[in-house]
């Protein structure tokens, strides 16, 4: 079926796109619900301080994380080989500081679990192109 990936990496970037986009809406439309899920303390829009800009940041991250959602869906849609290798070291790269920020007690602890969710994309992507190399090599052989 056309659109539909014809590879491993394609699956691979599909699953961190539907992700992406789902939580991209989430925050867009609740961005108190997402900052809950990633552990962080939700202050109340009344009890914030005059200048705190949370939501608005928030918000414009989540939309960040929706278009990415469905760049990755785009690449995954036409087996854009060059962007599945291009973010496995982006991806590696925000594992890194987003542990590094839980490490520094910046972040909540529960925080992590994005930056192993990451982690273990970039990994699961990376691993996915060899598989998807290799496959091809060999029929290639015959």
């Amino acid at each position: 079926m056309k659109g539909l990936p014809r590879t491993t990496v394609g699956w691979s970037m599909v699953v961190f796109g539907v992700i992406a986009v789902v939580l991209g809406v989430v925050g867009v439309v609740r961005p108190e619900a997402l900052l809950a899920l990633l552990g962080f303390e939700v202050v109340p829009a009344h009890a914030r301080a005059s200048g705190d800009y949370t939501r608005v940041f928030l918000t414009a991250s989540s939309m960040a994380s929706l278009n990415m959602g469905v760049y990755y869906l785009v690449a995954a849609a036409t087996e854009w080989r060059p962007f599945f290798r291009f973010t496995v070291g982006f991806r590696l790269l925000t594992f890194t500081v987003f542990t590094t920020l839980v490490l520094l007690g910046d972040a909540p602890a529960r925080f992590f679990g994005v930056a192993l969710w990451e982690g273990v994309g970039a990994a699961a992507t990376g691993l996915a192109l060899l598989h998807d190399r290799r496959t091809a090599a060999s029929l290639a052989r015959g």
